[in-house]
């Protein structure tokens, strides 16, 4: 067994310019989870192509969520090389669903692992005149949920079958709503968004669309996911230029502080145990953006990435492998990974731009 060499990278407090620290970042700009270098920026054109009527929304009041009183963590160590691990990895399984660029405008694609391995590629659900973005899967695998762009700023929810049929319209409030995420049992959206003007903030709805409710209110929040019990999601929360990973009950209360280290982007994943939390972090316009994982329950974060531009992590079902966007030899593609970092495999290598994927059964 090979033997693994470990550094501790201390922040060091620096007065008011903050603390030094061995990672760099990103300048962040909503939503949180924007296109990586390559993809193209969406434009005004037609709505979805859909028979969808629009129907009746109960919004139920906001209840704001109160600021945490909670003291900020302190600055989270980084382990500098990734963590290996004995642990037999059974083999990726499943399907991913991302975002793809057609060559004319982002629409959302789907593979399965298993074929993607073999190189059988992936199919293109979505044929519009206007970007789709931030594909989610279903629990049961039956259903995804994105962002269209109707025009201009205002993006709604969708949902559709994995064949691409009975596309749905979920909300219709005519502001930025982007990264919508079932909850375990299918029965809740949460999503961000900008409805009634301001910043971005978490709601959630029921899957039909009904019952739409707010449950943030300081500050800018983006890219909801939910805890394997449903009890929680966690969030990207930002203040001062400054992202960090939040969690908080699935009521809104109870918000917390769960990492502390520079230029935090917006997209996480639980681990199926509910212990690990993956994330990216680092600057932008330095393109050498890196996925990191970090324990719930406290202690470092380990950086699992080390080459490329990285971002967008998604556990597998298992728990045993991630998905994650990469830039590395001159567009996005979507890369698999075992939890550790070992092990990577590119799915997506052709000359076109794939990125924000999602694992789902």
């Amino acid at each position: 067994m090979k033997s693994s060499l470990w550094f501790l990278v201390v922040f060091v407090p620096l007065g008011l310019a903050g603390c030094a620290m061995i990672l760099v970042g990103f300048a962040l700009l909503p939503p949180f989870s924007q296109s990586p270098a390559g993809a193209l920026a969406p434009t005004e054109a037609a709505l979805l192509e859909t028979t969808s009527l629009p129907k009746t929304v109960s919004v139920v009041t906001a209840v704001p969520t109160p600021e945490s009183t909670a003291t900020a963590p302190p600055p989270t160590m980084i382990l500098s090389t990734r963590t290996p691990t004995s642990t037999p990895y059974p083999a990726p399984r499943g399907q991913i669903v991302f975002a793809c660029f057609d060559g004319n405008d982002d629409e959302i694609c789907l593979m399965n692992v298993d074929d993607a391995l073999s190189g059988a590629g992936y199919g293109q659900l979505t044929h519009n005149a206007t970007g789709d973005f931030y594909p989610s899967l279903s629990n049961d695998g039956q259903s995804i949920i994105f962002a269209h762009q109707i025009h201009g700023s205002n993006y709604e929810i969708f949902r559709m079958d994995t064949d691409g049929s009975n596309v749905t319209q979920l909300t219709f409030n005519g502001g930025g709503n982007f990264a919508p995420a079932y909850s375990p049992d299918d029965s809740l959206v949460a999503f961000t968004s900008t409805q009634g003007g301001g910043a971005q903030q978490i709601w959630v709805m029921d899957s039909n669309g009904n019952s739409q409710r707010q449950l943030t209110a300081q500050n800018t929040n983006a890219d909801p996911t939910w805890s394997p019990d449903g009890r929680q999601i966690a969030f990207a929360s930002i203040t001062a230029d400054n992202a960090q990973i939040w969690v908080m009950n699935a009521d809104g209360s109870n918000p917390r502080q769960v990492t502390n280290i520079a230029y935090v982007g917006g997209r996480n994943s639980w681990s199926p145990d509910g212990r690990t939390l993956i994330f990216y972090a680092g600057k932008r316009e330095d393109r050498n953006r890196n996925i990191f994982s970090i324990n719930l329950a406290g202690g470092g974060a380990a950086q699992l990435t080390f080459e490329g531009d990285n971002l967008g992590p998604s556990f597998s079902p298992d728990g045993g492998w991630i998905a994650f966007t990469s830039y590395r030899d001159g567009d996005n593609d979507i890369y698999i990974m075992r939890f550790d970092g070992s092990n990577v495999i590119n799915l997506t290598d052709n000359s076109s731009s794939e990125y924000q994927p999602r694992w789902g059964p």
